[in-house]
């Protein structure tokens, strides 16, 4: 016997999913984060998978872990204190960026700090060209002066980002033979090894946000790597990436920045999996945790993604799947403004304290608390029986709001809820409007503890008549750690018209990511099965600002067919923009090449159809819709294929609540997903 565990740490619970191998048997749980002693619910979650499901483990023979300890270094700003060396004359790009202001539209609105003062960025003459040509030798002497200086202010390490050097890194890999040799106390990242792609800003912030969590990232993976041997896990840990995608933890502890949305990014591919399962092609995730709402698209069954998300106040330009995230999680704080207006978020009350409700010392409204103050929580465990629902503090702390609202209770409750919703209606239309789709061709799937509380919600707001929740919504995103492909990305600039003359400039560019792929998934990860490879380009037209990514075929390089290259990109303008030129010149600016090896994933047991009707348990009161209703209250271990039932409603489950307003028609299909219609005349 042996088990795979997915883990996922969120703001409030952190989530695993046990796969036993073989049999897919699946046992899932959830565990309180502890703040105060990180790794303590790792932990705890492996003896609580030992006393309830009988996981020994010595019987763990894979361990993905998803964590936020990146993102949240970042958000909280407690990462390492680094300098910056580059090419003298550019100290300031990292203060230029790209000449925007994060809101164009505001009078008041200020730039973020940097993450590295400007007190701590040298420059050192040095410079190549952008044909990779060696203008002036890098002053070794000037270097070393500079590192003096730098270790006087006491960084911890040291960032390259020289002038092209992802045309030609050689003077970013002598400067950091040089201080390594110098400083052997302080780390080294430079930019041509994190991510060595054009332009110089996009290349040096990607390299500052690896070496900012780097020291917290390598100390969290080490004591995550000695928990797991106290405890008798034979299996090595992997780590969940923003690609969607999995490495090992050697490799984390160095490529950070390429975990930074681990979590977020495996829910993704969690509901991507159980979306195929269930043979819904296009899905809108909704992935609620304490702390924030993760949206995301899934178009045709793959997951969308990206490069530019933003990570607290800085865009990331790894390749990640495109997610958007807003403060509104089931911890999220509600509070009202000078001026007498219902706020909610972006604070969260986390696990410590936590919602009012949970009755550990929260003393300030929560989402989850409006939903227990109109009675849609408490009707079945919570958490898996480690927390008992108290509505009287619910009712408590909410009533201090509509005291200085003067509104009723359970009014201000339910407007707690509807400003929630509201926040999110107007992200999903940006991401509606960023991929240009129609949200009536969409399912809406929600997930996460909070996901299934505020779905059918969100879903009447938006229009999208379908809803799908898993069986278990509550533990998704582990799911998707636990299925998640190993999975690197790669790229080289080109920067070339698409014309024969370059041929021979992306014949050697491909041959080198096939190398360097091979090298990353053979040698460094260790994959023995088979290997994917996939080609894309990164193009535009001849004086274009931004380029577009192109899926692009192999054989096109090496046969040279130019002609193929460039009416893939003129497709791909005209799906995009409704408009190409096929007389105008086309750039190739980056090849890109994706390496996956296949994880082995579960058949899920189809399900006999119910032989008996259903019936609900009891009725219950719960404030909806602006007034007091008795609804029907169903525990979702009853719920079998077949069964039909309508809104408005109550599902309780142990991971989450899905709460159901009138209008919805709900059924269960043959691998228990409950599947909520909403109709049209409703």
């Amino acid at each position: 016997m042996s088990w795979r565990i997915g883990v996922d740490i969120g703001g409030t619970f952190i989530d695993f999913c046990a796969l036993e191998t073989g049999t897919n048997r699946l046992e899932t749980i959830k565990v309180l984060t502890t703040p105060d002693e990180p790794g303590k619910e790792l932990l705890d979650g492996l003896t609580l998978l030992q006393e309830r499901h009988g996981i020994a483990p010595a019987e763990v023979t894979s361990f993905v872990h998803g964590t936020t300890v990146g993102i949240n270094t970042i958000i909280q700003r407690k990462g390492s204190r680094l300098a910056l060396i580059t090419t003298a004359g550019f100290e300031d790009v990292i203060e230029l960026a790209r000449l925007r202001m994060p809101e164009m539209y505001s009078l008041f609105c200020a730039r973020p700090e940097q993450l590295i003062p400007r007190d701590m960025i040298f420059g050192v003459p040095e410079r190549m060209l952008s044909s990779g040509a060696v203008a002036r030798e890098l002053d070794a002497e000037a270097l070393a002066e500079a590192v003096v200086r730098i270790r006087a202010k006491g960084a911890d390490g040291i960032i390259l980002s020289f002038l092209h050097s992802y045309r030609n890194p050689a003077h970013e890999a002598q400067a950091k033979a040089q201080i390594e040799a110098l400083a052997p106390d302080l780390f080294v990242f430079a930019s041509s090894a994190v991510w060595p792609v054009i332009r110089e800003y996009e290349r040096t912030t990607t390299a500052i946000l690896n070496g900012y969590v780097h020291p917290r990232v390598a100390g969290y993976l080490a004591s995550l790597e000695a928990a797991l041997a106290s405890r008798g896990v034979p299996a090595a840990p992997m780590l969940t990436k923003s690609n969607g995608g999995i490495m090992n933890v050697e490799a984390g502890k160095t490529s950070c920045v390429s975990m930074l949305l681990s979590g977020t990014a495996s829910g993704v591919i969690g509901a991507a999996y159980l979306a195929e399962q269930a043979d819904v092609a296009n899905v809108l995730t909704l992935d609620i945790g304490g702390t924030s709402a993760d949206l995301a698209l899934i178009i045709d069954g793959k997951p969308q993604f990206g490069t530019g998300e933003v990570i607290g106040d800085f865009p990331l330009f790894v390749p990640s799947v495109s997610v958007t995230s807003i403060g509104s999680g089931g911890g999220s704080i509600a509070w009202v403004d000078e001026f007498g207006v219902l706020k909610v978020g972006p604070e969260s009350a986390g696990s410590t304290p936590g919602p009012a409700c949970y009755g550990r010392g929260g003393a300030r409204a929560t989402i989850t608390d409006a939903m227990a103050a109109c009675g849609f929580l408490g009707h079945a465990p919570i958490a898996y029986n480690q927390i008992g629902m108290q509505r009287e503090r619910a009712e408590a702390v909410i009533g201090e709001l509509a005291a200085r609202l003067d509104h009723p209770l359970q009014a201000t409750a339910e407007a707690i809820i509807e400003v929630a919703v509201s926040e999110m209606f107007v992200e999903v239309n940006k991401l509606v409007a960023r991929f240009g789709v129609d949200l009536r061709e969409f399912t809406l799937m929600p997930f996460g503890g909070a996901g299934p509380m505020l779905g059918c919600f969100l879903a009447r707001e938006l229009g999208i008549p379908r809803i799908m929740v898993p069986p278990r919504p509550g533990v998704v995103s582990a799911l998707g750690g636990l299925i998640a492909d190993v999975k690197g990305d790669f790229i080289q600039t080109i920067f070339a018209a698409s014309e024969p003359a370059s041929m021979p400039l992306l014949n050697a560019a491909l041959a080198r990511l096939k190398a360097d792929g091979e090298a990353w998934i053979r040698g460094e990860q260790g994959f023995a099965g088979n290997v994917i490879e996939s080609l894309s380009a990164d193009m535009r037209y001849h004086g274009q600002s931004f380029e577009i990514e192109v899926p692009l075929s192999e054989a096109w390089i090496t046969q040279r067919d130019v002609a193929a290259l460039n009416d893939a990109f003129h497709r791909q303008h005209l799906a995009i923009y409704d408009f190409n030129d096929d007389a105008a010149e086309v750039q190739i600016v980056n090849l890109r090449l994706v390496v996956a090896g296949a994880t082995a994933r579960p058949v899920l047991t189809l399900t006999p159809q119910a032989t008996s009707p259903l019936e609900p348990e009891k009725m219950i009161t719960v404030w909806l819709d602006g007034a007091s209703r008795e609804v029907a209250l169903y525990h979702r271990e009853i719920l079998q294929p077949g069964h039909r039932f309508a809104g408005p409603a109550v599902v309780a489950q142990d991971d989450t609540t899905i709460c159901i307003p009138a209008g919805f028609d709900g059924h269960v299909d043959a691998s228990l997903n409950l599947h909520l219609t909403l109709q049209t005349d409703a």
